[in-house]
């Protein structure tokens, strides 16, 4: 499609975008059920994807929480809304300039594409948050190192409609501003120590989820910022306890070795976890389940299948909340489960 059409088009559809109620109305609804019940308070579902980069996978996760009434969070990279030239500026902490773990965007109308798609997610009341940009293991950043990552992520987001000479949406710098709420640091790699959440407090934050629990737990409240964790849930005929994330899964089912052959194998024993963790908290305590996803179909796409399965299976339900973090937040600070304390992370 030439870059006219192709910007014909995104101006179109963002005049006309998908109706959806704010995060500010949903998070309040299901706060106040929360508040006023004396019956089990509703189940929260977070399901997070990070990269938010391959177009494809947007429009299919968009789709899928369309369907069946969910909200998501997407943790972005920014280098994938760098082209060639703010590839060249690019330096990640302690890296040579124009680095990046996982690459850069490739033309500026796949950034066009997915700057689209970002925008139209923000207004469908899904979560816009950093995953930082080049995806390099911060655990020895210093507070220092993760504020210069975290500016050039700000900036470029600011600048990223312009850079690919498209107009951008009216809402967009305060989305940049103000609503990029949460963080979540590559390879799960938080920095050990106050550094990166003084940083993250600094860049005006409000939510970290990079804590890896035993089991699902609630966040905590450490240093202003309010810390979320993937659970370990049990998996696989011995029930081996496993990070509730694809790419946990794509490495015990397959050595981390594409395997199109097994696919329907995989999906299954994905789906019994997640349904069974489900099921856990369902049943009894209601504590949140949170799963984590990226935007690559492992294994011939076992684990987007089994996620699929299980929203379409549960987020339906009256008792039953699939939302973002942010809208998460005041429902369990309405239920009083919020604690000032280190959480019991691994």
């Amino acid at each position: 499609m030439s870059r006219s059409l192709l910007s014909i088009s995104l101006a179109l559809s963002l005049l006309a975008p998908a109706a959806a109620p704010s995060l500010a109305q949903t998070a309040d609804g299901v706060a106040n059920a929360a508040a006023n019940t004396t019956e089990k308070p509703k189940q929260l579902v977070m399901i997070s994807f990070d990269g938010a980069h391959d177009n494809a996978l947007w429009a299919k996760s968009r789709e899928m929480a369309a369907r069946n009434g969910a909200h998501f969070t997407y943790f972005l990279s920014c280098t994938f809304l760098m082209n060639k030239d703010a590839k060249k500026a690019y330096q990640a902490p302690h890296q040579k300039p124009g680095r990046s773990n996982i690459g850069f965007a490739q033309s500026d109308d796949e950034i066009r594409e997915r700057l689209g798609n970002i925008w139209h997610a923000h207004l469908e009341g899904h979560d816009i948050s950093s995953h930082a940009c080049g995806h390099f293991d911060g655990r020895q950043w210093s507070e220092a190192d993760w504020s210069a990552e975290y500016a050039t992520f700000h900036r470029t987001l600011k600048n990223a409609w312009t850079g690919v000479d498209l107009e951008e949406p009216k809402g967009w710098q305060d989305l940049v501003d103000h609503g990029i709420h949460g963080f979540r640091a590559p390879y799960l790699s938080a920095t050990a120590g106050a550094d990166m959440i003084a940083a993250e407090k600094k860049a005006g934050f409000t939510y970290d989820a990079s804590l890896v629990t035993k089991g699902p737990a609630m966040p905590v409240e450490e240093g202003g910022i309010i810390r979320f964790g993937l659970p370990l849930i049990p998996e696989g005929p011995r029930e081996r306890p496993i990070i509730g994330m694809d790419y946990n899964l794509f490495v015990r089912h397959s050595k981390g070795e594409e395997d199109k052959a097994d696919s329907a194998e995989f999906e299954q024993r994905a789906y019994t976890a997640f349904k069974e963790a489900f099921d856990k908290q369902y049943s009894g305590d209601r504590i949140p389940l949170q799963l984590g996803f990226h935007f690559v179909e492992m294994n011939g796409g076992a684990y987007w299948r089994a996620l699929d399965r299980l929203v379409s299976d549960v987020c339906h339900r009256a008792d039953v909340a699939c939302v973002s973090y942010s809208e998460a937040i005041p429902v369990i600070k309405a239920r009083g489960k919020l604690q000032a304390t280190p959480a019991s992370g691994l």
